[in-house]
């Protein structure tokens, strides 16, 4: 397989008109620029619907049919450490409830399968291992990509926690990339918040297959979730959605996606059924409305 960088793919795509599709990388490998690059849609991350879970109310083979019965939305993106047994005929029926309700399985995000910035080659190696099975799951559902984190060590030297950082991504796309799924960072504490930092892990590694999960959080003193979304945006593979403290705010972060290029999945995280169907209003009556 002929490599591409992100450079040679991004110029190629242009001159191609691919924007609007695939880019064939090699004989039976393509890849979307920007999943949902045409247009717009709402989808709901599983974590916002986490209580439930726990509680027994439905299980993730339900998710298809809470998210179009309960909140009439195309688009669901997993929880790896939900899945009750994700075995071939699960998944299977999985899909087959998907397609019964018409929802669209957008991504699956991964947790405890190591850390992706480790200083241990071993670990690395092994981080990259573990998260091969969510890379076939995620392809047979149909899925853009995977969410990983990345935090690294607590006062880690920054320029080498980016070489670890690099290694291990660059171990995991040599499997995720021929299989056509997107390998993304959500911003989950440490390094994974220092959107100077990952951007040069972006730019590093260069790989079309590589990008963000920017989550919207709330603002703070410690965290300015604009600026950071600001920075995320050009390498987003797709977007945590959050209701901000005041829909203005909320409106300010949607135009920001659009006047970006950004054209994807918003994912809708906001705790609970209530903020759900806030989040749904808000996006579309600032993003699918315009």
């Amino acid at each position: 397989m002929k490599w591409i960088n992100r450079r040679e793919f991004l110029s190629g795509s242009i001159a191609t008109g691919a924007g609007l599709g695939s880019l064939v990388l090699a004989k039976g490998t393509e890849v979307n620029i920007a999943p949902g690059t045409v247009k717009d849609d709402i989808s709901i991350a599983q974590w916002a619907l986490v209580r439930e879970i726990r509680e027994g109310k439905w299980k993730t083979l339900d998710f298809p049919r809470i998210a179009r019965e309960d909140f009439d939305i195309n688009g669901i993106e997993f929880v790896s450490t939900l899945f009750e047994l994700p075995t071939y005929s699960y998944l299977r029926n999985l899909r087959r409830n998907a397609e019964k309700n018409d929802v669209t399985m957008v991504l699956i995000m991964v947790d405890d399968e190591g850390e992706t910035c480790a200083p241990s080659k071993a670990e690395r190696v092994q981080t990259a291992i573990n998260h091969r099975k969510w890379v076939d799951i995620a392809k047979y559902l149909g899925c853009h990509s995977i969410r990983t984190n990345c935090r690294g060590p607590k006062d880690a030297p920054k320029n080498q926690a980016l070489e670890w950082a690099v290694d291990c991504y660059n171990l995991l796309l040599e499997y995720a990339a021929p299989a056509g799924i997107r390998v993304l960072i959500e911003n989950h504490g440490g390094l994974s918040n220092d959107a100077d930092w990952m951007v040069s892990l972006f730019k590093k590694v260069d790989n079309p297959y590589f990008g963000s999960y920017p989550d919207w959080r709330s603002p703070s003193r410690e965290f300015d979730n604009y600026e950071y979304l600001k920075k995320m945006l050009p390498y987003a593979g797709g977007v945590s959605y959050r209701n901000q403290p005041q829909e203005k705010q909320t409106a300010r972060m949607i135009k920001l996606c659009r006047d970006s290029g950004y054209r994807g999945w918003y994912g809708i995280e906001s705790s609970g059924r209530q903020e759900i169907k806030h989040g749904k209003e808000l996006l579309e009556k600032y993003l699918l409305k315009q």
